[in-house]
C-alpha cells in the first residue's frame, strides 16, 4: 500500500476516517462560507479529534479532489493498515471462529459510482469482503470513497488477477459460489445462504464474463415484475446480500 497522502472528500468518507483512524488525519480543509449546523458539528468534532483544520472555498476544494461532489469537505489522510490478501482476511476469520463468510464478488464493474454504492451496501449488510479483477472493473478513487460513504475505508476490497481461479479457491474453502442471471430458475429466495457464501454479480447489461458464469457452483434469478429487465448491480447486490442477511438473522 502506497505511504503517500490521499484525499477524501464528503461528510460521510471523512467522517468515518475521524472516527476510526483520527491520527491518520493529516489536515481537513472545510469551505469557510458554509456556516450551516452540519459544518460546525463537523468542524467540532475534527478540533476534538486534534485534526488540524484549514479554512477553504468550494473551487479549490473541487481542484483538490477532482469533484465538486465534496459538500465543502476534503482530507489529507495517510493510509491506514488493513488486510492485504483475500487469504489473509479468511484465515482471520476462521481464526476468530467466523465459520459463515459473506462475500461480494463483482465481475467488471468499472463504474466508480456503482462500486462505491456495492461497497456502502456490502458493509451496511454485514460482508467480509468485495472481490473484483485487475482487469476491467474499478479500482478504489476519490469518487469511490465519497459514493461508498465511509465503506471504502471499513470494507475489505480485493483486487485479483484470474477471477475464475479465485472462485475456484473459494469453493476449495467449502464457500458456495452463487451468481446471478436472468435466466436461472431459481430465484434468490429459493437458495440457503446461511452458509459460507460468495455472491457473484456482473455488471447492468452484460452480466457476468461466461467463464465466471460456468465456474459458479449455482444460478439465481431476481425476481421482475415490472417493464424493466434488470436491476443496478449495487441494487442486486443489495438485494442478495439482505437477503443473506435475513436468513442468517
Amino acid at each position: 500500500m502506497s505511504s503517500s497522502p490521499k484525499v477524501l472528500f464528503g461528510f460521510h468518507a471523512v467522517g468515518v476516517r475521524l472516527k476510526t483512524a483520527p491520527k491518520s488525519v493529516l489536515e481537513v480543509f472545510f469551505d469557510a462560507s458554509r456556516r450551516d449546523a452540519r459544518m460546525r458539528q463537523f468542524t467540532d468534532r475534527a478540533r476534538e479529534a486534534g485534526v488540524r483544520l484549514i479554512e477553504s472555498d468550494g473551487l479549490r476544494l473541487a481542484k483538490m479532489c477532482g469533484s465538486h461532489g465534496h459538500q465543502g469537505v476534503v482530507a489529507r489522510v495517510d493510509a491506514v493498515a488493513q488486510v492485504t490478501s483475500l487469504d489473509e482476511l479468511l484465515e482471520q476469520l476462521e481464526a476468530s471462529g467466523v465459520a459463515q463468510p459473506l462475500l461480494l464478488v463483482l465481475d467488471g464493474v468499472t463504474d466508480p459510482h456503482n462500486l462505491g454504492a456495492c461497497l456502502r451496501v456490502a458493509d451496511g449488510a454485514g460482508a467480509h469482503a468485495v472481490i473484483a479483477p485487475k482487469d476491467h472493473a474499478a479500482g478504489i478513487s476519490a469518487i469511490v470513497a465519497k459514493v461508498a460513504s465511509g465503506a471504502a475505508e471499513t470494507m475489505p476490497y480485493f483486487m485479483v488477477t484470474n477471477l475464475a481461479r479465485t472462485l475456484n479457491e473459494l469453493k476449495e474453502r467449502n464457500i458456495w459460489c452463487i451468481g446471478t442471471s436472468d435466466d436461472a430458475p431459481k430465484t434468490i429466495y429459493d437458495v440457503d445462504l446461511k452458509g459460507p457464501v460468495a455472491l457473484v454479480l456482473g455488471a447492468e447489461g452484460e452480466g457476468m464474463r461466461q467463464l465466471t458464469r460456468k465456474t459458479c457452483d449455482e444460478l439465481v434469478s431476481i425476481p421482475m415484475r415490472g417493464a424493466v429487465e434488470s436491476l443496478n448491480v449495487s441494487v442486486a447486490s443489495g438485494v442478495c446480500l439482505y437477503e443473506a442477511l435475513r436468513q442468517r438473522s
